[in-house]
């Protein structure tokens, strides 16, 4: 399809009158971006998913828009108003409490390491990590797999192999001979990571 016929499949269909040929190559060139409503009624003419025409969503609204969902059905699923939710998708920063971020995961259908990302509970997940691998894994899974929404036993496997990982980290460094500033900087470097060597690990997560 030439861009001339995008933009008029576009204007006909969805109503987007303002689109012209010349906003679809600016988009295939990546001078500019189209909006929410522009991107949906784009990948309407294109017989697509908007899902398909963006790379992997980050933000509260790219996951909105990527599974086709309206800010009013957000709003209603997690019992928030229609502004309150808008607020909090326009600033970029998700601010609902635990039930109403278990439903956000739920309507926007969220993989775990996008659920964490969004609702901002990686701190909080850093810290699990760091503790389970620094002392018994098995202390804190049920932790873990209730703050990711995940099966415990889907969690063995992972956690066992962070464990080792760090431990060996450290036992091989303390014993190099001069001792413990590479031993601490490896554990650092690892423990700064955390999450990431978490997600790489737990299959499915993204």
């Amino acid at each position: 399809m030439a861009p001339g016929h995008v933009a008029y499949g576009m204007r006909a269909s969805f109503g987007t009158t303002h689109i012209t040929p010349e906003h679809v190559i600016a988009w295939e060139r990546g001078t500019h971006v189209p909006d929410a409503g522009e991107l949906t009624a784009l990948a309407g003419a294109l017989w697509c998913q908007p899902s398909e025409l963006m790379g992997h969503p980050g933000t509260l609204l790219e996951h909105r828009i990527a599974r086709g969902v309206s800010a009013e059905d957000v709003a209603r699923a997690t019992g928030l108003t229609l502004d309150a939710y808008l607020y909090m998708e326009e600033a970029g920063h998700w601010t609902g409490d635990k039930r109403q971020s278990v439903k956000l995961g739920e309507v926007l259908r969220l993989p775990p390491r996008d659920f964490i990302a969004i609702t901002r509970l990686e701190e909080e997940l850093a810290r699990l990590l760091t503790e389970a691998v620094s002392t018994r894994w098995q202390a804190h899974i049920r932790a873990i797999a209730k703050l990711v929404s995940m099966d415990r036993r889907d969690l063995k496997a992972p956690l066992s192999a962070m464990q080792q990982d760090y431990q060996a980290l450290m036992t091989a460094t303390l014993s190099r001979a001069g001792g413990t500033t590479a031993s601490g900087e490896d554990g650092r470097r690892y423990i700064e990571n955390i999450v990431d060597h978490f997600w790489s690990r737990v299959p499915g997560a993204s």
